[in-house]
């Protein structure tokens, strides 16, 4: 029977962020195919800003109404609305419509919100559920929320990608000395599987989540369902910030309230450490900032960091990172460092692989060492480590403030959010309406020697 709860609790945290972070890794794939090309990434990251109105609702009704809100049904709810649009999705991802004279994706976007909604609740509803069974289901709850991530970035690398391939095309036409005008075109090689097959898979992944919390909330513990412990006055509150995290997506530990965390860190609670102003300050520094550059400012221009290299290399970038993620949570879980000032050069180091994407976002389409082995390699790499490295910190930041107290762990939710927001909504308008980063074609594009 242990065995059974724990494989349900795992495939019960499955269904956390698996939509939001199979989107991230099938983008390689999605923005040659859509009318926003490159563009695309910047209004995914604003409209995961809009899908916390979610959670948001679900804390001020518990607050208002509490006895109108039942655990098991909002859940329930969500999760349904998850298979849904997974399904729809695999079916209408790639149409569009015409909206004030230009051709827009508004059927993906518009599922695209409601999947964000569904993982951004899931951050104030899935936990509380899961504080009814002992604790030692807690740290598979969490086993499942990391492969919400890694299990779509393997899905993604076993599709693998559209490779560019350049060929020769004739744009025929009559004229005086009747000439046919040889160009170079862009061909894109289907890749093992289609963007609808990773979808459906997707809805499946979600329907697993569905089924595995119908068998959990079957059973004796949990059948006495509280309408009180919706969002309950643990930390949970603070998890509000996960639906900000992307492509990438995206890390659990700094919101998980403590007990859980010391649970799944292994370590007992600790007594306030008492860090000072300044100390505070310095932490609430490293939210705002890693979040911002995490969840807002390079996702919006990966497309633009990785794209010139080619789809391959934009597609490792999203795969690679995606696993990155909660291999570092993994790594928090086993190796946590308290030192800020270990924290603060890891911040650094990770900023300074941010800065490299952002120095060839800034150059597209033609970035350092293009049509080199070398510089792809690079760009994987520097966006494996920057996901990596900023995972680890926040997870570890949001330890510290969890041992701090309960109002700290909250105000590192309210920053993370804020952090989040200003990066994606700073990013939208350079990106689209002032144009500051050029798209670019693997093939047509002539950069200077």
């Amino acid at each position: 029977m242990s065995l059974l709860i724990h494989v349900l609790a795992c495939c019960f945290g499955l269904g956390s962020w698996v939509a939001v972070n199979g989107l991230w890794v099938e983008l390689p794939l999605i923005v040659n195919a859509l009318p926003e090309g490159w563009e695309l990434p910047s209004y995914l990251t604003v409209i995961i800003q809009l899908a916390n109105l979610g959670p948001l609702l679900i804390t001020v009704m518990h607050k208002l109404r509490p006895s109108q809100l039942r655990e098991s049904s909002v859940i329930y709810t969500v999760l349904s609305i998850g298979v849904v649009a997974c399904g729809l999705l695999a079916l209408f991802w790639d149409e569009t419509t015409v909206v004030a004279g230009a051709s827009h994706s508004t059927a993906f976007f518009t599922l695209i919100f409601f999947l964000a909604l569904v993982d951004c609740t899931s951050s104030v509803t899935f936990l509380p559920f899961m504080t009814q069974l002992p604790a030692q289901y807690i740290t598979t709850y969490f086993i499942g929320e990391g492969l919400s991530g890694f299990i779509p970035g393997l899905v993604a690398l076993g599709q693998g990608v559209g490779m560019a391939k350049c060929v020769n095309g004739t744009d025929s036409f009559v004229n005086f000395t009747e000439d046919d005008t040889h160009v170079i075109q862009t061909l894109y090689l289907p890749p093992n599987f289609s963007t609808e097959v990773f979808f459906f898979l997707l809805s499946g992944m979600m329907c697993i989540s569905l089924a595995a919390f119908y068998a959990l909330n079957r059973l004796p513990c949990t059948t006495k369902q509280s309408t009180e412990n919706l969002v309950p006055d643990t930390e949970t509150v603070a998890s509000v910030r996960s639906g900000l995290d992307n492509p990438g997506t995206l890390t659990k530990g700094d919101n998980s309230n403590p007990k859980l965390t010391s649970v799944e860190s292994g370590q007992p609670q600790l007594n306030k450490p008492g860090h000072s102003v300044f100390q505070l300050s310095f932490i609430y520094f490293m939210v705002v900032w890693v979040n911002g550059v995490t969840n807002g400012v390079l996702p919006s221009v990966q497309t633009y960091s990785c794209m010139s290299y080619g789809n391959l290399a934009y597609h490792l970038s999203a795969a690679l990172a995606s696993c990155a993620n909660p291999v570092a949570c993994v790594v928090a879980v086993f190796f946590p460092k308290r030192s800020l000032v270990l924290l603060g050069v890891l911040c650094f180091i990770g900023s300074v692989f941010g800065g490299y994407n952002m120095t060839m976002a800034a150059m597209s389409p033609c970035p350092l060492l293009l049509g080199s082995v070398l510089g792809e390699a690079l760009i994987v790499l520097s966006w494996v480590f920057f996901a990596g490295t900023l995972s680890y910190v926040k997870v570890m930041v949001g330890v510290i403030l969890r041992d701090e107290s309960h109002s700290a762990l909250v105000w590192c939710g309210a920053a993370a959010q804020t952090g989040s927001l200003l990066g994606s909504v700073a990013m939208f308008p350079l990106v689209n309406i002032y144009h500051l980063f050029q798209s670019g074609d693997v093939c047509t594009t002539t950069c200077p020697t």
